[in-house]
């Protein structure tokens, strides 16, 4: 993995786009680095401004390689620094040969040049009279073949770095890897042309440019200033990062799935015998949870699609004030899908169309919570994209995050209870059939929270700590699943198991008007089996040819009263109650 021809790599230049980094003489800008995807057409171009003076010790290597670069200051002390650059001082101290000043020490180890990835050279940036296709060592000039000469007759290079009428097609010769065929230049590299190094294998690739101070005396020292950028140009077309690039596919898949999801949606709707027919003929009779759950279903295409749209915008534009209008408009999706997504959990939770047909006033203060979550997602969203962390003060940031945990905690608190409060509510009423159903409820999130931190101790990549230096490296290609398809994932599958809890069948209106009564003997005298006869008929009248046979035991029953009728009306209890079954005492032998 070595320097190439440039003009081999030409017609590649005119129309490749890749992700793109700053590098500077500043502190926080002398590495980049970046995850790549290796290939034939994969490549990190540097190209520093015209304004830059000076000399820069430059080394371009994949993270894995980084144990080969600088040497131990002092061997017996591990907590002294690494010497990284040859400097005079580093000479006297005998870390460096001298003919390497000015150049990034390299400690092989035992391994050679040709089996690792590292590119070292000085960098030197000139005047016209110094600067050539050459390297300078000494008195001696030797024509660095690496390097473009622009022969006459071939075509200028466009002045944009994304613009050009050539085709992505052409056909390439092999290209030369080596500036010189040499893996590290003698002497000085005068800088004219970008520097392009190839990727054949995937990895971590780092790019880093150290100022030099040159000069005999302190009069005439020159401190290197330079600027430039680096292009990291993947298998793939665009300037996403390599991390970043899998979500583009994520996404879109996503966004399939939701629609795959609503269309199945529609065909319980329309397929499904009788209720659908039903449905469709008087669709005012599904029931109103069931009309929140397909907004939501189409609400989620709609974020899953702009997320998806965000990073392919991202892949093809240059980062500006589009992409930040972009993103806060998928961040304002994403505060709304979290808003409707606990305000649907709250609602199911409080027993909406299975334990009761309205909320009432409670209704009210959950669509104002769910509005204020809302507002402040937002804000908080828009806070994280506006505010630079490491400069910002805590107190502004607590401004942002103290409103949101509010109401998300709010959340968490009152569907916890009012879970708890229904089952429990149900399990008086001995109501089995809708018992199950939150009880799934309860236990779809259970797993729910024991996933969402599961994959931070579970995936090995991911145990580093964002503040190891080993982080960045060990994690590019996963990072994005760690960090946004796990949660997206695990996100679908609990909104589907919610969703198939709830779907659309033929007994929405009876499981909601209806309740279950008990087939125990126990539960059976809180019912007044006389009040679900008809009118008129006596205790003698059950064995009236053409009635219903006795239940079967696993049979589920529902009573079912008038819609005005009080609830605790016509409900007796006593003794009397159980002569309704039993007669005078004796047990009936229905063979008679």
């Amino acid at each position: 993995m070595k320097l190439f021809s440039f003009s081999s790599a030409l017609a590649l230049l005119g129309l490749a786009s890749a992700f793109e980094l700053k590098i500077s003489d500043q502190d926080d800008y002398r590495q980049a680095c970046s995850g790549m995807w290796g290939g034939d057409k994969a490549y990190i171009k540097v190209t520093f401004d015209p304004a830059s003076r000076g000399q820069v010790a430059m080394v371009i290597y994949e993270w894995r390689d980084a144990r080969y670069l600088g040497i131990d200051t002092e061997p017996d002390n591990y907590l002294v620094p690494k010497t990284y650059v040859c400097t005079t001082d580093a000479v006297r101290a005998k870390l460096c040969p001298e003919s390497q000043l000015g150049k990034f020490i390299l400690n092989l180890k035992g391994s050679s040049l040709e089996e690792i990835s590292i590119w070292s050279a000085s960098v030197g940036f000139g005047n016209a009279t110094q600067v050539g296709n050459s390297t300078t060592n000494g008195n001696t000039t030797v024509g660095a073949s690496g390097f473009w000469g622009n022969p006459a007759g071939n075509p200028t290079p466009p002045s944009s770095e994304w613009d050009s009428p050539w085709r992505r097609r052409v056909a390439l010769s092999p290209a030369p890897r080596h500036v010189n065929n040499t893996v590290v230049p003698s002497g000085v590299l005068w800088y004219k042309d970008p520097l392009l190094y190839q990727v054949d294998k995937k990895g971590y690739y780092c790019i880093a440019a150290i100022p030099i101070t040159t000069g005999t005396t302190a009069d005439t020292a020159v401190h290197a200033e330079f600027t430039g950028h680096i292009l990291f140009h993947n298998i793939f077309h665009g300037k996403l990062a390599a991390t970043d690039y899998p979500k583009i596919t994520f996404y879109m898949v996503m966004a399939l799935v939701y629609l795959f999801y609503m269309v199945m949606a529609l065909v319980y709707l329309v397929l499904g015998g009788v209720w659908g027919f039903m449905c469709f003929k008087h669709r005012d009779d599904l029931l109103p949870l069931q009309f929140y759950i397909s907004y939501l279903v189409g609400f989620l295409v709609i974020e899953m699609t702009a997320t998806w749209a965000y990073y392919r915008y991202l892949n093809s534009h240059d980062r500006g004030t589009a992409t930040t209008l972009f993103l806060a408009v998928v961040a304002i999706l994403d505060a709304g899908r979290n808003a409707l997504s606990f305000f649907l959990l709250l609602v199911v939770s409080l027993g909406l169309s299975v334990v009761r047909e309205s909320l009432g006033p409670v209704m009210t203060r959950v669509k104002l919570l769910a509005g204020a979550h809302f507002v402040f997602g937002v804000l908080y969203a828009m806070g994280m994209v506006e505010l630079e962390l490491e400069s910002a003060s805590a107190l502004l940031l607590l401004m942002f995050v103290i409103p949101l945990s509010f109401t998300l905690s709010g959340f968490l608190l009152w569907i916890m209870y009012a879970l708890n409060g229904t089952m429990a509510e149900l399990a008086d009423r001995k109501q089995t059939y809708k018992l199950g159903m939150f009880r799934a409820l309860y236990r779809i999130l259970l797993l729910a929270t024991k996933a969402s931190p599961s994959h931070t101790f579970l995936t090995p990549t991911h145990a580093h700590l964002p503040t190891l230096p080993d982080y960045a490296p060990e994690t590019w290609e996963t990072r994005w699943y760690l960090l946004d398809a796990w949660l997206a994932i695990l996100y679908l599958v609990v909104f589907t198991s919610i969703a198939f809890l709830w779907r659309p069948t033929g007994h929405n209106r009876r499981l909601a008007m209806s309740d279950e009564l008990a087939q125990d003997d126990d539960g059976a005298g809180e019912y007044d089996l006389e009040a679900i006869r008809p009118d008129g008929m006596g205790p003698s009248e059950e064995h009236l040819p053409g009635m219903r046979e006795p239940l079967r035991q696993e049979e589920v029953v529902f009573e079912i009263g008038d819609d005005d009728e009080d609830e605790g009306s016509g409900r007796r209890r006593g003794a009397g109650e159980r002569e309704g079954l039993m007669g005078d005492g004796r047990v009936k032998d229905r063979s008679d």
